[in-house]
């Protein structure tokens, strides 16, 4: 049995394998999403052992009760990987984002003697129940909650998208697939998640070098590449900048300074749409890059920050400047942009009790 687990399973041994002595050795990634990662890889391999010893069961007519616990295992374990892989990727993700998989968890596991999901009948195959695709649209709810979530805290550049939409695209796989493949696709399916997550690790450490390691905004050393370029397209640009993160870090600890530029750099980066790349380049200090935006787009993508930003309890001074026809220099721009946020800074500041943290 052993053997016949190696044979079928040797592919998801050496990625998982790989992927676990990556994460040990990479310097890149912060210990919590370290710690996720690898709690990731332990449930995919423990779902590959679920299956082969499952479907072996199955062929050998053996255990029917063993057989539908690690039934119940299985049609438990998607849903709570892709929302495990949220809890990993997304910034800001809590834990209730569990809650759904949960759900689906104890659904199976009921089914396990009310057949309510799954059963197996006489002739030793599967039966669905009533609530038997429930575990399909759990799946389809978390790809498509995952594909959201992770594009609204990018960049929108296609260096990031087309990462997120492959590991989308992976998960989906798992609600049309079993009925192409029927049982079969049970086979393919650990190896599919592996290299879906390998892939998109490998992604994000070659982006790595042009983002912000604190926030996920691209860093100044991108920034300054972009200001190099001279780039006609670049008509407008917003200058951001946090109020009060001195009193946050003097009164609160630097701990809740991260979470602070943390929260308002994913205002920033949902707030915009492609061709509006958001950079830190130092501190508190933001920048945004419009290409080929309006000087209506740009007052509508300041609306959309300034309402994010009214939903958490920081605030931000910011200014922008337009080119509609590209021909203002970009240091021009800046100048202006800059000079209409920090009047907007002194106002701010000019108001009672403003110099703190509004807490």
């Amino acid at each position: 049995m052993i053997k016949l687990f190696i044979l079928y399973n040797w592919i998801v041994i050496l990625i998982l394998t790989a992927f676990a002595i990556m994460l040990k050795t990479t310097v890149y990634l912060d210990k919590r999403t370290v710690k996720r990662m690898c709690i990731l890889i332990n449930m995919v391999f423990v779902l590959s052992l679920t299956v082969f010893v499952e479907f072996y069961l199955g062929q050998q007519g053996l255990y029917k009760p063993l057989r539908l616990v690690l039934m119940a295992v299985r049609y438990s374990a998607t849903p709570l990987i892709i929302a495990m892989t949220l809890y990993t990727l997304a910034k800001k993700e809590r834990w209730y984002i569990f809650v759904p998989a949960v759900v689906v968890a104890a659904a199976n596991i009921i089914s396990t003697f009310s057949g309510v999901v799954f059963s197996i009948d006489s002739a030793n195959a599967l039966k669905r129940g009533p609530l038997g695709y429930l575990p399909f649209a759990a799946v389809g709810f978390y790809s498509v909650f995952l594909l959201v979530t992770l594009f609204l805290q990018s960049n929108k550049q296609a260096s990031e998208i087309i990462p997120i939409l492959y590991l989308a695209l992976s998960f989906v796989s798992g609600l049309v697939m079993p009925f192409v493949l029927q049982k079969d696709y049970s086979q393919i399916f650990c190896p599919t998640i592996a290299i879906a997550l390998f892939v998109y690790y490998d992604f994000s450490i070659l982006q790595i070098s042009k983002k912000d390691p604190l926030t996920g905004v691209l860093n100044r050393q991108a920034y300054e590449a972009a200001i190099a370029e001279n780039d006609k397209n670049i008509t407008a640009v917003l200058t951001i900048d946090m109020n009060g993160l001195k009193p946050i870090n003097d009164i609160e600890g630097h701990a809740a300074g991260d979470e602070a530029l943390v929260t308002v750099a994913l205002c920033f980066m949902r707030a915009t749409k492609p061709k509006q790349l958001v950079y830190r380049i130092g501190g508190d200090e933001f920048t945004i890059l419009c290409r080929k935006s309006s000087q209506t787009e740009t007052k509508h993508l300041v609306d959309r920050i300034q309402r994010n930003i009214s939903g958490t309890k920081y605030s931000c001074a910011i200014g922008y400047s337009c080119s509609p026809d590209g021909e203002k220099p970009i240091e021009e721009m800046i100048k202006e942009s800059d000079e209409m946020m920090y009047a907007k800074k002194e106002k701010h500041y000019a108001l009672p009790r403003n110099e703190r943290y509004r807490g």
